[in-house]
Formats: structure tokens, sequence, C-alpha cells
């Protein structure tokens, strides 16, 4: 993941101070500063608050993708369509639960978890899970359809 990096372009680009960024999300400026060095994982609530602010895609923001930003883009994640596309994702590749926590280094119920709707996909097990499958966050995440 290369967020800390695109999270600091952007706002020097914008002329934003990282206080000016932490009181947008609430945080405290160190919060914040750890974000911009990756020594702390932006939860997913606040990428996508940062994602939206600077109008970019979360594929964008986490190097998965040049594009930064895509049509028709929805501001919320929903975490019905997260669970849906999950379940959905795992049996279209005929993909076990123990499988897929096992590539992405993650507890079979933490991913159950997920695809029950019972937690917000962490930032980290969504990056591995988009990276090494090919998918979109912004897809699975439901802020865009295709």
């Amino acid at each position: 993941m290369n967020y800390g990096t695109r999270l600091k372009s952007l706002r020097t680009y914008d002329l934003i101070t990282q206080k000016e960024i932490a009181n947008y999300l609430k945080i405290s400026e160190k919060t914040y500063g750890l974000y911009e060095t990756q020594e702390k994982i932006i939860p997913l609530k606040h990428l996508n608050a940062l994602c939206n602010y600077f109008n970019v895609s979360i594929d964008y923001m986490l190097g998965l993708s040049p594009t930064k930003q895509y049509e028709k883009s929805k501001e919320n994640i929903n975490l019905k369509t997260l669970s849906n596309r999950l379940k959905k994702f795992r049996k279209e590749n005929n993909i076990t639960l123990t499988q897929l926590a096992n590539k992405i280094n993650a507890h079979y119920t933490t991913l159950s978890n997920y695809e029950n709707g019972k937690n917000l996909i962490s930032t980290s097990f969504l990056y591995d899970l988009c990276k090494n499958y090919h998918i979109s966050a912004d897809y699975l995440l439901g802020k865009i359809n295709s």
C-alpha cells in the first residue's frame, strides 16, 4: 500500500495542512501524520472520507489503479453490498473461506464476519484481497457497480 505518499501529495498539491485534514477527520494531527507516514494503518472510514474529500477512488489511493476517479462513484461504503460481493467473488472463484483467509493472512472468523456484514473490512485485508485477486476495492465496497 502506498496511500501515505498519495495522501501527502494530494494534500500538499491543494495547499492543505495536516492540521486541517485532522480537523476534517476529527482526529489528532499526530494521528493523521502517522497515516501519511504509514506508521499507522488508516481505518477504512477515514480512507473513504479522504477519498471523497480529494475526489479520488479508493483504488487510486491504495495504489491498486492509476484511475483517479470513477464515473458515478458513490460516497458511502455499503456494508451489505460488501458482504454480498465478497461472497459472490469467493463462490465464483471456488475459494473457501479458509483458503481466502490463508491467502490474505486473516482468520476464518474475521472473514466470516466481513461476509456476514457484521464488521467493515479492515484496510489491510481489503488491500491484500484486491491486490492478490486483482479486484477493485471501490467495487467490493459498493462505491461503483462494475
